[in-house]
């Protein structure tokens, strides 16, 4: 190769690179201009929260199909879970409530249910990564009774029409005011607890005592504190932060 080909070539070498990283400069500004103006847009432009909803569905749509009953989230030894849990958030916790009184509603069941009979099921303890869409997470205990067998127990969650199981299960506190919902083999995962020990402790009020919900492959705000009521439904229950725009599945 001459001399005169060389400097051809690193001449075109050096403009390719040039507008490489021109494009990705653009293409950069051109992202965060969007995502700004996307921040700066109000709440009621339907047209954008319209087609923001139909992405979200569309990941919803994806998680769902992909979901695995085995894939377990990882667990840690007790010894390394943290002694000071934080609480991510304290919507549902304001009402008042005597824990003495306390008794789960559930859907299609006449009994009435309190904290000893839950206690009758065999016990399970769950230590893994609690994550916050905040960005936080730490390392938590928790002990429970698996959904799983809470529903076999009763004999829950079969759609008399079918004859075969609900896609869905919603939670809400005693009050009413705050409410997940979430597809009915999430709750079926050996992992998904009706928990009412924190650090081998009854639950703390700010982490929802008596009785919250620790589904570990979801994200905080799905581990609904305070039940209250649970019942059974062909389509997704009401979800508070689903209703504040947030994607509905909230899978990690």
């Amino acid at each position: 190769m001459n001399n005169q080909t060389e400097e051809w070539t690193e001449e075109k070498i050096k403009r390719r690179t040039f507008f490489s990283f021109a494009a990705f400069a653009a293409l950069s500004v051109s992202g965060v201009g969007a995502w700004r103006w996307f921040r700066n847009q109000p709440k009621n432009n339907k047209r954008l929260s319209t087609l923001n909803r139909k992405v979200l569905n569309f990941n919803e749509k994806i998680n769902t199909k992909l979901f695995d009953p085995n894939r377990l989230a990882p667990t840690y030894p007790v010894s390394i879970a943290t002694t000071k849990p934080r609480a991510n958030g304290k919507d549902g916790l304001k009402t008042p409530i005597n824990l003495d009184e306390w008794q789960l509603n559930v859907n299609g069941l006449t009994d009435i249910i309190k904290l000893d009979d839950l206690k009758t099921l065999p016990k399970q303890e769950l230590v893994f990564e609690f994550k916050c869409v905040e960005g936080w997470s730490q390392i938590v205990h928790y002990g429970g009774v698996r959904f799983l067998d809470f529903l076999t127990k009763y004999n829950l969650g079969i759609n008399p029409d079918t004859n075969e199981l609900f896609k869905y299960v919603g939670l809400a506190t005693p009050d009413g005011k705050y409410y997940v919902g979430l597809d009915m083999k999430s709750m079926l995962h050996s992992q998904t607890l009706l928990a009412f020990e924190l650090n081998g402790q009854p639950l703390p009020d700010k982490h929802g005592a008596p009785l919250r919900l620790i589904t570990p492959l979801k994200y905080g705000v799905k581990n609904l504190k305070r039940i209250g009521r649970i019942f059974f439904s062909e389509t997704p229950p009401s979800d508070y932060w689903h209703r504040q725009g947030y994607d509905y599945d909230l899978a990690l």
